[in-house]
């Protein structure tokens, strides 16, 4: 009988008290040390952008100094000493390892690419046979801009989000890879309107986090400067629910699970290509410095002092 009173009371007692559990747990941590590079392959085939970039194996890489690691942060660079020569400048692209469906990405940065004409670098997400599962891109950006845009590219047509719930500006709408619109041909990109959001003045002010949160319902991208990181972020215990209005968030009229699966973590930069050279001509501050990009990224390896990724953590966490 007591322990039938007791089954009963502890019963009636879990009504009523709150449910504690945790959103994300840690999945992956690639750390800030050479064990970092052990979790990416080296890319090194032509340039599917059709960059002037030479992308080097690991060991190249180490050799000539494009990868390092030291003081708890993770370097990842290109040739700033040699003009460059057949395919191009060499620079390092890494894909992860592990793909991902849904979760929760922190990228914690002491310093991004800089704003530099001839550059496009980027952090995102692609699957294994692009684009058919899909592409988010969380950092990105062309020549002297000085604004990140968060963009999402579907192989379907059919994803069609809202522009609402969001602090950046939308392009475009509809999410498919060969939709046109006036922001150009491609993907539905939310530019952060604030210049800290990339380049040069985001390392000026010391870098920050950018944390990406994947789920059947939403994707959405946080910026914080290093001053303003979440608590529950530096505790390991993130909470997404508690970290105001986003930067980027793509929902709608999109089937999410259906758009985008088994995405690898990248992290390049590449020179010229369909976007950085594509825009040479109209560039006000870029096109006098040379009559084509090719000319000045191949002659001029001390203005890219300032391109390469310093990584502090990588963190990806999923749901309990």
């Amino acid at each position: 009988m007591q322990s039938l009173r007791l089954l009963l009371m502890t019963q009636w007692l879990l009504l009523f008290l709150p449910i504690c559990t945790a959103s994300y747990i840690l999945k992956d941590d690639y750390g800030n040390d050479e064990r970092f590079f052990d979790k990416f392959d080296f890319f090194t085939e032509a340039d599917p952008t059709r960059g002037y970039v030479s992308y080097v194996n690991r060991s190249t890489a180490k050799l000539t100094s494009l990868i390092s690691a030291s003081n708890g942060s993770v370097y990842l660079g290109v040739d700033n000493k040699n003009p460059a020569w057949g395919p191009g400048r060499r620079s390092v692209r890494l894909t992860s390892h592990q793909s991902y469906n849904h979760g929760l990405i922190i990228l914690d940065l002491a310093h991004m690419p800089g704003t530099v004409c001839g550059t496009w670098p980027a952090f995102w997400m692609i699957g294994t046979v692009p684009p058919t599962a899909g592409e988010i891109d969380i950092i990105e950006g062309i020549n002297e801009g000085p604004l990140n845009q968060v963009t999402l590219h579907t192989n379907q047509d059919g994803c069609i989000v809202k522009n609402s719930g969001f602090s950046g500006s939308l392009g475009r709408q509809n999410c498919y890879i060969y939709s046109t619109g006036p922001a150009g041909a491609g993907g539905c990109g939310i530019v952060d309107p604030y210049p800290e959001s990339y380049g040069g003045i985001f390392n000026a002010v010391g870098g920050g986090v950018y944390a990406t949160e994947w789920t059947s319902d939403v994707i959405r991208v946080w910026r914080f400067p290093r001053s303003k990181i979440p608590g529950n972020m530096q505790s390991g215990s993130p909470d997404p629910s508690t970290w105001g209005t986003p930067v980027a968030s793509f929902s709608g009229s999109c089937n999410i699970d259906a758009q985008f699966n088994n995405l690898h973590l990248v992290f390049d930069i590449t020179f010229c290509g369909d976007w950085a050279g594509g825009a040479w001509a109209s560039s006000r501050l870029c096109a006098p410095k040379a009559p084509t990009c090719f000319e000045y990224v191949r002659n001029n390896p001390r203005a890219f002092e300032e391109s390469y990724w310093r990584v502090n953590s990588l963190k990806v966490y999923q749901r309990t």
